[in-house]
């Protein structure tokens, strides 16, 4: 009897802990959302009429996900601490939808690096050819990633281009893949902590309706 009690203190800390842990990856998740969402470069080069926004799509999902995780972090600590089903039942079932969405989240990221790299691409050439609004945008892209061009017309287009002129589809590609690469890591990564979550919740709430049955 005290071993089964003294096991589910054991699992109630160590859930209490991992929730605690959980609510700091969520403020984690949640920042960086924010920050590539409001990073000056990347919504400089999106927030144009006609950018294309799949690119944001998988930020939302991070920033939406990160808010719920800290909310969740904190209910789960109080079901730990109450030792309540309740709690601790709705604590795995959030656990459940929110791995969803940070495995959508990283999984999007990846799958649709290239498509959202491509539609970088063609809104940049579409601005080249765009004699009212073109050059703004050409300019702003020109002056945040460092390039100049495409590759077929940087030789041509570019002021005294060198060796090491970059075209912009080449800077567009380095500087999205990065973001992407971030959106899916952090997605996928939170995503397997959330697992320890749920088998540390699962176990508790076995734990004590085993004990309020043998009592």
């Amino acid at each position: 009897m005290s071993k089964v009690q003294g096991g589910m203190k054991c699992v109630k800390y160590l859930l209490f802990v991992f929730n605690f842990i959980f609510w700091l990856s969520g403020s984690l998740v949640l920042a960086v959302g924010l920050w590539l969402r409001f990073d000056p470069t990347t919504s400089s080069l999106l927030n144009e009429d006609g950018a294309p926004d799949t690119f944001f799509i998988a930020v939302y999902i991070l920033i939406i996900a990160g808010g719920v995780m800290m909310l969740v972090g904190f209910f789960g600590c109080c079901g730990a601490m109450r030792e309540s089903q309740c709690l601790l039942g709705s604590f795995f079932a959030c656990l459940l939808i929110i791995f969803g969405a940070e495995v959508a989240a990283g999984v999007f990221g990846f799958l649709n690096k290239d498509k959202i790299i491509e539609e970088v691409e063609s809104f940049y050439s579409n601005s080249l050819r765009d004699d009212k609004n073109g050059t703004t945008i050409t300019n702003l892209y020109h002056t945040l990633l460092q390039c100049c061009g495409t590759p077929d017309t940087v030789t041509t287009q570019c002021p005294d281009p060198t060796a090491d002129t970059k075209d912009c589809y080449a800077a567009i590609k380095d500087f999205f893949n990065e973001k992407l690469f971030i959106i899916g890591y952090v997605g996928i990564g939170i995503a397997g902590v959330m697992i320890i979550g749920m088998v540390f919740s699962m176990v508790l709430c076995c734990a004590i309706r085993n004990n309020r049955e043998v009592i």
